[in-house]
């Protein structure tokens, strides 16, 4: 059996599915499974043993004429996209599963219902799994408390001595900060609160901290980086998305946004201390005993906009001293062991 799996488009999503795609591979232990995927998303599903071989969206005619070649007896579409649908029936894929959205039913083969709000928990991950309860592959949805990204030892080992070569101090405390959001501007806290943070952090804990972002982000990060006392190691743009869950497991804290990589700071079992601002920590929060969520709640979150079209106070009125007092609750508990 030649199973393909269309995966999420984003980094978050891709962790939030991670579950589903594990009960897959559970299910069908001697299937042929092969997850489509964005490039940043198979470097996060790489090393994680839920399928057999990846595939990557990047030009759609040669992934077509692929899909074909493979003569694929199921797909199973944990992407919503209409495209997802199209491209699974054009390749001819016989058995073709996803919910029922975006005028795709006709594409489908099993063409179900999407959950109603009380129908499932409202955490993201049960939406992936109840996609495979509702298609006969699961008898019912796990409890999953913490999600877990496998790093190699050979990754923990060069992330190390990459952190030792940009300055990090072997001994010290070390704190991952990710202030973007690809998603949009309305999920990130102001770059002046990170460096006030930063600031207080490196004052009375003697904190390494490291600015963690893509190329895009560097403006942000030099914003932080220019209201700090002390600077930080910026990291913003020099390493890829394959990289990032070996250096973010030796550090010893996340700070930051709802993103992609406090998601994978999480999974690669950092505590995390997570601004939420117009999305809903109910949803999206990471999968992890160890994170603390800091919000504050105007009338109008959560939106979930990509950008705020008034005054952005769900994220102003997240003060310095709030994030600090999560962050001390976390690193008054922490041994600090050499890199």
């Amino acid at each position: 059996m030649k199973i393909l799996i269309r995966a999420t488009n984003w980094v978050g999503d891709a962790i939030m599915a991670l579950p589903a795609l594990r009960a897959v591979r559970s299910r069908f232990p001697e299937a042929e499974i092969s997850i489509l995927a964005r490039p940043y998303v198979a470097a996060i599903y790489k090393e994680q043993q839920v399928c057999d071989n990846m595939m990557l969206v990047e030009d759609a005619r040669d992934i077509l004429s692929e899909l074909r070649a493979q003569k694929f007896d199921t797909a199973l579409l944990l992407q919503n996209a209409f495209q997802a649908a199209w491209f699974v029936w054009r390749a001819g894929i016989p058995e073709r599963i996803g919910y029922a959205r975006d005028g795709r039913s006709l594409l489908l083969t099993k063409a179900l219902p999407a959950p109603k709000p009380g129908e499932i928990p409202m955490h993201e991950q049960y939406y992936y799994l109840e996609l495979l309860r509702r298609a006969g592959w699961l008898d019912s949805l796990p409890n999953e408390s913490f999600i877990k990204l496998h790093v190699p030892e050979e990754n923990h080992r060069r992330a190390a001595e990459f952190l030792l070569s940009h300055g990090v101090k072997s001994d010290g405390l070390r704190i991952a900060i990710g202030a973007g959001a690809s998603y949009g501007s309305a999920k990130c806290w102001p770059p002046d609160r990170f460096a006030e943070l930063a600031n207080r952090l490196q004052a009375k804990a003697q904190a390494d901290v490291i600015l963690f972002g893509t190329p895009a982000e560097a403006s942000v990060a030099s914003a932080i980086a220019a209201g700090m006392s002390h600077p930080p190691t910026d990291l913003t743009g020099k390493t890829s998305i394959h990289d990032l869950p070996a250096l973010l497991s030796q550090c010893h804290l996340f700070i930051g946004n709802d993103s992609g990589a406090m998601h994978v700071a999480a999974a690669v079992g950092l505590p995390v201390v997570a601004v939420f601002g117009p999305t809903d920590p109910f949803g999206t929060a990471p999968v992890t005993p160890r994170c603390t969520v800091v919000q504050e709640k105007p009338y109008c979150s959560p939106c979930f906009l990509r950008r705020c079209p008034t005054d952005h106070r769900c994220m102003t009125r997240v003060t310095p001293e709030a994030v600090e007092t999560a962050a001390r609750h976390w690193i008054s508990s922490m041994e600090v062991r050499p890199v």
